[in-house]
Parts: structure tokens; sequence; C-alpha cells
């Protein structure tokens, strides 16, 4: 039955899993399209439908990926998945105003406390900049901890 499955059903089941960049989508049919014109319609008719929106993928992924991960993480991924530069910027202008509560809270479900010398506050920052937050947002966070403390 699976091999019998028609271009269109496959695109369409692949979407209703969850929302997929065109590019994403792209490089899964493939293999599938026997040749490739008939894929650049289906996916341009996808966009018509409404059923294909790399926006639509941009929030989602930005909306999951908010609470664990930076901005230049999340930056990058939206990158490798092919979405558009302005589509990245756009998203991640929002993004940033809440990315300093996101490292706090990732601090404090990590590390309980604020540093307590030198070599735990290295730690903390190599954490965050290990999930891809930006320097501002890592001593901002920070700062906000000694701020707590006071």
């Amino acid at each position: 039955m699976n091999a019998k499955l028609s271009l269109h059903a496959r695109a369409l089941g692949y979407l209703a899993r969850r929302e997929h960049s065109r590019q994403e989508l792209e490089k899964k049919l493939s293999a599938y399209a026997p040749v490739p014109a008939e894929l650049t319609a289906l996916l341009d008719e996808l966009e018509r439908q409404r059923l294909l929106s790399d926006e639509r993928f941009v929030e989602q992924m930005v909306y999951a990926r908010r609470l664990k991960y930076g901005s230049k993480r999340i930056q990058h991924e939206l990158r490798m998945k092919g979405i558009a530069e302005h589509l990245i910027t756009a998203a991640l202008q929002d993004f940033k105003q809440t990315e300093v509560s996101s490292a706090h809270a990732l601090l404090r479900k990590k590390f309980g406390a604020s540093p307590a010398d030198l070599k735990e506050r290295s730690r903390q920052i190599r954490f965050l900049a290990g999930k891809g937050f930006s320097s501002e947002a890592i001593s901002r966070a920070l700062a906000h901890d000694r701020e707590m403390e006071n």
C-alpha cells in the first residue's frame, strides 16, 4: 500500500503530522517524484492552498524551542531548514524580548542558585552559550540573578 501512495497523499501525510518548510518537504518527497517538475508543481499548489507555509513553520518552531534554546540556535536551525532570512529576522525580533527570561529560567532549573564563584559562573555561561543564547542575554540573565539576591 505504501508504495502506491501518490505524491500528493505523501505530502499531506507529512503535513498532517507536523509543519514542514518547503525545502524540508521537497527533500522528503524527492525520492518519490518521478519528475522534479511534478514535485515543484505540487509544492506550489500546497502553498496556494495554504497547506504548506514557511511562515507557519517558523512560528511553530520558535514556539516549540523558545523555552530550551536561545536565538542563535533557533536561527541556525531555521537556516538549515531553508527558511528565508527575512522570515527568520521577523520571528526572532519578538523572541529576543523574552530570551533573557528564558535564559534565567533555564539557569534556575539547571543550577538552582546564583554562581558562588568564578568557576561556577563560567560553567553557567558555557551552559547557556551551548544552548544558543547570545552573550547579551547571558550577561543580563546572570545580572538578574545578582539583582534578586541583593
